[in-house]
């Protein structure tokens, strides 16, 4: 890649490449081979930040290293694509944080000055230059940048042990926090709030974000795998079955997934568990709840839309209830979108506004990026997961995130055992490093 990245930019430079201020995008379809590394390549990388995208049905993979520009919220970003029709190639990837009490959820999101994409058996490398002075001496700078970096390497396997973990908040404060919510339920309209858990595990050393995001890629199947690594040791990753939404134009598919069972019990096959989903009051009534609230959020942006009938979806530790809805947008902005349906009833609750405030005065930690979305915006088409099953690499300690629907008839310690199932698609990459620690 390397050698194929330098030619390029030598012959772009050599037929005369504009000096002027400005942007300059040069795409390069490319064939890797059988073996397509995209995390090895951006652990070799000294280019941050960095993300790292594949969508739940593998169709679409990136990579992504280094920031030209950096925008804090969608209209910001979608501002930009705007300005520069001539570039349709142009995507800016990230995160969008939960957000709490109303407040406007912040965002992270870049135009990246390299992305290696892949869609199908398709790959294309992706260079952008910029400069508010010389795009010709952008350029002639990061070809001096490319003359010096390294060739991928493999990330190393786990080399640190797992010390301590502790939950936040813990049984007795999570029992407290329920019944709190449950008598809460009523007030202000409140029908579902949904109540949130993390954990912190201490380790022997620094974990690297690459090697747990691949470690989470190979046994959690069917879900959308994401990355924004901002150093070599903070990162914020997950892998998560939850779709926010995907724009083709004026075409939108978005989804109420709500209601969990685990995928295996000692007492129940994996089918039983699906059927007793299937008919269970009060998971069909959180997830029809879910559904209403985007139903009614999307109809003022909608020319139409339509409900698909409930499947089950099954994941590895977890099966889940989902509803698709299609749309067809009578304005295809992506800020708007993302106002419109960020944060779900189903990572918040019902009303909104009311969850969210309950949020905000009882959780005893600040959400960030769980909870949010992750994902990339174009002119032509934008996709975001939720940011679910997740945690957030900080040194020598990760925070693994997970959260459950609290409505009338919730049990406490049964959705304590729903967040340890939910939990366990990222507490269970870290098995044999300390499993005595492992909170259960």
């Amino acid at each position: 890649m390397l050698s194929l990245l330098k030619t390029s930019l030598q012959q772009h430079i050599d037929a005369g490449l504009t000096a002027d201020p400005g942007l300059y995008q040069i795409l390069i379809p490319w064939t890797p081979g059988a073996h397509a590394p995209m995390l090895d390549w951006l652990n070799a990388s000294a280019l941050y930040p960095q993300f790292y995208w594949q969508d739940r049905d593998g169709a679409q993979e990136t990579a992504a290293a280094g920031e030209l520009m950096r925008f804090s919220c969608p209209e910001r970003a979608e501002a930009f694509l705007a300005q520069h029709p001539a570039f349709p190639a142009l995507r800016l990837w990230g995160l969008n944080a939960f957000g709490a009490g109303g407040d406007e959820p912040e965002s992270c999101l870049f135009l990246p000055r390299l992305t290696w994409q892949r869609e199908g058996a398709a790959h294309q490398l992706i260079l952008n230059l910029a400069s508010p002075v010389s795009v010709l001496a952008d350029a002639q700078a990061f070809l001096a940048f490319l003359r010096q970096s390294a060739p991928a390497r493999a990330s190393q396997p786990w080399s640190v042990r797992l010390q301590d973990a502790v939950h936040q908040p813990e049984w007795p404060q999570w029992r407290e926090m329920v019944t709190q919510a449950l008598a809460s339920l009523g007030q202000d309209g409140l029908a579902k709030v949904v109540l949130a858990r993390r954990t912190r595990l201490g380790f022997s050393g620094h974990l690297s974000p690459t090697a747990l995001m691949d470690a989470s890629r190979r046994v959690n199947h069917h879900c959308y795998h994401f990355m924004l690594a901002w150093s070599a040791q903070r990162a914020f990753l997950g892998s998560s079955p939850e779709r926010l939404y995907r724009r083709r134009r004026d075409r939108l598919d978005t989804e109420a997934l709500a209601g969990t069972v685990a995928s295996h019990s000692p007492s129940a096959s994996a089918e039983q568990l699906a059927d007793w989903l299937m008919s269970d009051d009060k998971n069909q009534r959180e997830n029809l709840l879910v559904v209403d609230d985007i139903c009614q959020r999307l109809r003022p942006a909608a020319v139409s839309l339509d409900v698909m009938a409930p499947e089950i979806v099954r994941l590895r530790t977890v099966q889940h209830l989902r509803r698709t809805i299609l749309a067809r947008l009578n304005c295809a902005s992506d800020a708007r979108c993302l106002a419109m349906l960020q944060p779900t009833a189903a990572v918040a609750g019902l009303p909104r506004g009311a969850a969210r405030v309950f949020i905000a005065r009882h959780e005893p930690f600040d959400r960030q990026w769980y909870a949010g979305s992750a994902g990339y915006l174009s002119a032509a088409r934008s996709e975001f997961c939720v940011s679910l099953r997740c945690a957030l690499l900080e040194g020598q300690a990760a925070w693994l995130y997970a959260g459950a629907g609290i409505v009338d008839g919730s049990d406490p310690e049964q959705e304590w055992r729903e967040i340890d199932n939910k939990a366990a698609g990222m507490r269970t990459l870290f098995a044999g490093l300390g499993d005595q620690f492992l909170p259960k």
